[in-house]
C-alpha cells in the first residue's frame, strides 16, 4: 500500500509564503506525475501544478509565477513553494501520485491521494 502525506500548511497573510510536502511512502518503484490539486469549501477540486518524473512542470494561470513545483525523485517527494499568497489560496490543498508503479505489480499503474492540507491566506 502507499500512503501520501501532506505538510507545511497554515494561516498566512496575504502577501506571504509557505511551503508543501508531499511524501509518498511504500513498495514503490517509481512514480511518473505528482501534482497539487486545492479545494475550497463549495467549489470544484482544481489542478493547481503538476510535475513528470522528468521534471516537466504544469501550473493552473491563477498561480503562475507565484508557485512553483518541484519534486525529490529519490525521496518520492513533492514540493509546493507558494509566494504571494492571496486570500483566493485559501483551500485543503490536496496531494496527488498519479502513474505509480508498485514493485509487486510492475506491469499495473495506480494514482493515490493524500488527506490534504488547510492553507488559510487572512490578515
Amino acid at each position: 500500500q502507499v500512503q501520501l502525506v501532506e505538510s507545511g500548511g497554515g494561516l498566512v497573510q496575504p502577501g506571504g509564503s509557505l511551503r508543501l510536502s508531499c511524501a509518498a511512502s511504500g513498495n514503490i518503484f517509481s512514480i511518473y506525475a505528482m501534482r497539487w490539486y486545492r479545494q475550497a469549501p463549495g467549489n470544484q477540486r482544481e489542478l493547481v501544478a503538476a510535475i513528470t518524473s522528468g521534471g516537466s512542470t504544469t501550473y493552473a494561470d491563477s498561480v503562475k509565477g507565484r508557485f512553483t513545483i518541484s519534486r525529490d525523485n529519490a525521496k518520492n517527494t513533492v514540493y509546493l513553494q507558494m509566494n504571494s499568497l492571496k486570500p483566493e489560496d485559501t483551500a485543503v490543498y490536496l496531494c496527488n501520485a498519479g502513474d505509480v508503479i508498485l514493485r509487486t505489480t510492475p506491469n499495473r499503474v495506480y494514482e493515490y491521494w493524500g488527506r490534504g492540507t488547510q492553507v488559510t491566506v487572512s490578515s
